[in-house]
């Protein structure tokens, strides 16, 4: 990530003035414009990969049979895999209000089965 020296002339940290600027999109289709404004078309198709493994992962999906299924890299099914485990809780922030509660416990019920070594 790049980082810059220079400080922003509004004292805003730039990242949480650009999620203040998502957080006031209304509708999909909002979403969908400032994106293709903002990022270019690899990014947008990165960011759309990790976004289409979620639900996978979140069933529970061997890594190789997502990459099958969807031809997303098993590394960026990791990465995601470990951001849905210990990151910030975005994921599963929005995995929850997209796909619904119940698609999300499961996965968590799982992970905490496995953890206690009753398999999952």
């Amino acid at each position: 990530m790049k980082r810059r020296s220079v400080e922003p002339d509004d004292g805003l940290d730039p990242i949480r003035a650009l999620a203040r600027a998502f957080a006031t999109l209304e509708t999909p289709a909002e979403v969908h414009a400032f994106l293709e404004d903002l990022c270019t078309p690899a990014e947008i198709e990165a960011m759309a990969d990790r976004w289409r493994v979620v639900p996978w992962l979140l069933r529970g999906t061997p890594y190789r049979e997502i990459h099958d299924h969807t031809g997303v890299s098993v590394t960026t099914i990791g990465r995601v895999a470990r951001c849905l485990e210990g990151g910030s809780g975005g994921y599963g922030l929005a995995a929850a209000r997209v796909l619904g509660p119940r698609r999300t416990a499961r996965r968590s019920a799982a992970r905490s089965a496995a953890r206690r070594g009753n398999g999952a």
